[in-house]
């Protein structure tokens, strides 16, 4: 005997056996019971809710010879029939591959003819949507005033598809999203039924990315069984057939983008990758996350709101201490967007690694949100008295380079006091930068290139480089300084002290370093003069 799916062999067959939908289903057995049922229904809702399962219940029990409670009795000669799809009375079209004018003329035709048995004519146009505009005007008459024994049940994902002319001719039965409780006992139902061992974490969070749809919770379900066919289903088990990623790592995820750490950042990516992951799944599941990390940083008593086990409640708790709610929603509007673009990409590994560098880089953008969370980073660093900011010592002896101020010197730009003099083998670097940066090879020569020159303490020459990838590159990835040294001391023939710095842009290198470029040109200048 041939295998049947599980969203196909636990179909309801009565109202009573719909989950989920109890708002229509009463209604409908309530008009049954009262013999006013209409002309025209819209079943409208996202897939697997039970828009056409809920049609054929509902065919049935109008045509039943012996109706319980408004619900089909399953075993009169009608229902068997319907049941069967060998019924005359009951007409199944499918709109996406019958959407012409020819194809509802025909229906047209067929309801002028009145049942051979049972008392009426369902006809469930399914994906009604797709019918063109023609085969819309088709049927609107008929829709209008069909025959008495006619029922027309219209069935559609995308109802806003729909002409406000064949709208207006329908009661109007909007289907909503299955609750994760419910679809979660539901399978707890089956898997007792068919007598296989599964974890309830693991129905939970199959219930869960099936996002509302209990057709899709009984295919991935499905799906998981016959991967790890005969063994009990375990929550890992279904995170390895889904290619879903364990909360844990959400968890190291945020440590990371804490930390500012780009490269731990991808490399935990390059995890998920070689595991085989789906990348989708994964932005849509580390949103949910920050979501659920949103909502236990606003409020203490979330429990009903967050489906998640209690232990990783007390993690999310923990993590949810260590930032703040304005930088999480950040991230989250960062994320977003970044789920409405990779559905379709064609590189989406690239595209969520640009998305976890601007998480760790809030420098790189300029809109309000960054700008705060630039703010608490700096507020950090002065609570653990990390107090780095070269204009404070200004207002000591000595200058921001640690040298002493050349009395009576123009400041540049920024205010910054001028060193008392530059080595020659420092301005000699200065003259060949642009001959030096042009023999490196990429990324190191458009980070240098876009790089200042300042002095520092001991005649030592400052490199400044911008907050991100050029700082990374040169203060974190090993080998990168110590080649630029190297090229330096070469260039002028003798051992560089080079110093490797950071700053968020160049604004703060013009108002908070002494540019060498432009020191030596005016020097230059007023010996010419």
């Amino acid at each position: 005997m041939s295998y049947t799916a599980l969203y196909r062999k636990f179909r309801p067959d009565c109202f009573e056996d719909v989950k989920g939908q109890e708002h229509i289903v009463t209604t409908l057995q309530n008009q049954i019971k009262a013999e006013r049922i209409g002309h025209a229904y819209l079943f409208c809702g996202t897939r697997g809710t039970g828009k056409t399962t809920i049609a054929k219940i509902f065919a049935k029990a109008v045509n039943c010879e012996e109706q319980q409670d408004g619900s089909p009795c399953g075993k009169c000669a009608a229902c068997k029939a319907i049941a069967a799809g060998a019924s005359m009375n009951v007409i199944e079209i499918d709109a996406a591959s019958n959407n012409g004018v020819d194809n509802i003329r025909e229906i047209v035709e067929e309801v002028s003819y009145s049942p051979a048995e049972g008392k009426y004519k369902v006809y469930i146009i399914d994906e009604v949507h797709m019918l063109s505009i023609g085969a819309f005007n088709a049927l609107l008459k008929t829709l209008e005033e069909p025959p008495s024994y006619a029922i027309f049940i219209l069935a559609t994902t995308e109802v806003h598809k729909i002409p406000i002319t064949i709208l207006s001719r329908c009661q109007r039965y909007d289907f909503r999203r299955i609750t994760i409780d419910t679809i979660a006992a539901r399978l707890r139902e089956l898997m007792d039924t068919e007598q296989i061992q599964a974890e309830d974490k693991a129905l939970r969070y199959v219930a869960k990315t099936a996002d509302g749809s209990m057709r899709d919770a009984l295919s991935l379900l499905d799906q998981c069984i016959a991967f790890h066919y005969g063994q009990e289903l375990t929550y890992d088990k279904v995170l390895d057939v889904l290619g879903a990623v364990d909360t844990e790592v959400f968890g190291r995820l945020l440590r990371f983008v804490l930390g500012r750490d780009v490269s731990g950042c991808i490399g935990l990516l390059e995890e998920i990758v070689m595991q085989g992951r789906e990348l989708t799944q994964f932005v849509t599941d580390f949103t949910w996350y920050l979501r659920n990390l949103l909502l236990v940083k606003s409020s203490d008593d979330i429990e009903d709101v967050i489906d998640v086990s209690s232990d990783n409640l007390a993690r999310l708790r923990e993590e949810a201490d260590m930032t703040k709610a304005g930088a999480i929603m950040r991230y989250i509007r960062i994320f977003s967007e970044l789920s409405g673009q990779i559905k379709y990409a064609a590189q989406k590994r690239i595209l969520i690694e640009i998305a976890l560098i601007k998480l760790c880089r809030p420098d790189m953008e300029k809109d309000y949100d960054s700008i705060v969370e630039r703010l608490r980073a700096v507020e950090e660093k002065i609570e653990h008295g990390v107090i780095a900011t070269p204009t404070e010592t200004a207002f000591s002896g000595k200058d921001a380079l640690g040298v002493g101020s050349m009395a009576g010197a123009p400041a540049p730009k920024g205010h910054m006091p001028l060193p008392k003099a530059i080595p020659e083998d420092v301005q000699l670097i200065v003259d060949r930068w642009a001959s030096i940066v042009g023999q490196t090879s990429m990324p190191m020569k458009q980070y240098l290139k876009n790089a200042g020159l300042s002095l520092g303490g001991d005649n030592q020459l400052l490199v400044i480089v911008e907050d991100g990838l050029a700082s990374d590159y040169f203060l974190r990835q090993e080998g990168h300084k110590e080649q630029l040294v190297q090229m330096l001391s070469e260039a002028v023939g003798k051992e560089v002290n080079v110093t490797v710095q950071s700053v968020p842009d160049k604004e703060a290198f013009t108002q908070n370093y002494v540019d060498l470029s432009q020191v030596i040109h005016m020097d230059i200048e007023m010996e010419e003069e």
